[in-house]
């Protein structure tokens, strides 16, 4: 078994309003240095040998991710 990350972020051409609600909360609470922040998703996956990097990146682009206005990386993390 092989655990996977995959981490979802909005494109960064999309307004991202999460983000800036964070943003706004850390210099509220006295976190002045951070200049942008964007909110995304992560995912952590367990998987035999047969899945392969190109079936994680279908399962990524296709079922984790909205292609049209997010970003997403795959990692495989370590095999068991």
């Amino acid at each position: 078994m092989a655990r996977v990350a995959v981490d979802v972020v909005i494109k960064s051409e999309i307004l991202d309003p999460q983000g800036k609600a964070i943003l706004a909360a850390l210099s509220r609470t006295g976190h002045p240095g951070i200049s942008s922040v964007r909110q995304g998703k992560h995912f952590d996956l367990e998987v035999d040998d047969t899945v392969t990097d190109e079936d994680l990146e279908e399962i990524a682009g296709h079922l984790l991710a909205n292609s049209v206005i997010e970003d997403w990386t795959v990692t495989r993390l370590d095999t068991r």
